[in-house]
């Protein structure tokens, strides 16, 4: 796919799809079992913020955490995809945050309730520009990375997911259809942790791509 084609793939996103825990090590930081089938959830495609953008702390939350991914934007049509084909569906891939209001989250998990409000506000999704699937010739061999300020935080590699890509997509296609510009993330290596008002979150794929987002303390709208 030609790289002007793969960068209007997100204009016609109509599902983010997340995997959780698809890295041992990050399980295990947050006192979670290594699952045994992917953990998925969705996010809203209002979540999505291009580069250089500002992520937004909610007013009322005081914990808001990053996590670095590698993100697989979906190119054609895919519904019970087997694993043997399903990287024929990938048109491009994109270095992710999944930007998570933790305390949410922990609430949110003890009462049995979807993450909705922890991983869909707006802003939560950052993420670069669409990387040609000609271009990455070995997505489950890719240094993601992660810097608040200058503090390195993340450091991993997609060769540890659990699940992998063919597996992820054949996986998800046997229960929901992607659509072309669909994502799915694909987890979080270890090292997640929150950010603050005033800093600055760079973070990348070693060789093929990087990413700034300067962090500010949302404004309060309507009831909320």
């Amino acid at each position: 796919m030609a790289t002007a084609a793969c960068q209007k793939l997100l204009e016609l996103s109509t599902k983010i799809v997340a995997v959780g825990r698809n890295y041992a090590a990050h399980a295990k930081e947050l006192g979670n079992a290594v699952p045994k089938e992917p953990v998925l959830f969705l996010k809203p495609t209002s979540s999505y913020l291009k580069n250089g953008g500002t992520i937004q702390i909610p007013h009322n939350e005081g914990s808001l955490h990053h996590e670095v991914e590698l993100a697989v934007v979906i190119a054609k049509k895919a519904r019970d995809v087997p694993e043997s084909s399903a990287m024929d569906y990938v048109g491009g891939y994109a270095l992710a945050l999944d930007m998570t209001a933790r305390d949410l989250q922990a609430a949110a998990k003890s009462a049995g309730l979807p993450w909705t409000l922890a991983k869909g506000q707006d802003t939560f999704t950052p993420i670069s520009s669409i990387l040609p699937k000609t271009t990455v010739p070995n997505p489950d061999d890719l240094e993601l990375w992660l810097k608040v300020d200058e503090e390195v935080r993340q450091r991993g590699s997609t060769k540890d997911m659990i699940f992998k890509i063919p597996f992820l997509i054949s996986h998800i296609s046997s229960v929901m259809t992607l659509f072309e510009g669909d994502v799915i993330l694909t987890g979080t290596p270890p090292g997640v942790g929150p950010v603050k008002e005033g800093q600055t979150i760079t973070a990348g794929i070693t060789g093929l791509v990087d990413v700034q987002f300067n962090v500010e303390k949302g404004k309060r709208t309507g009831n909320s």
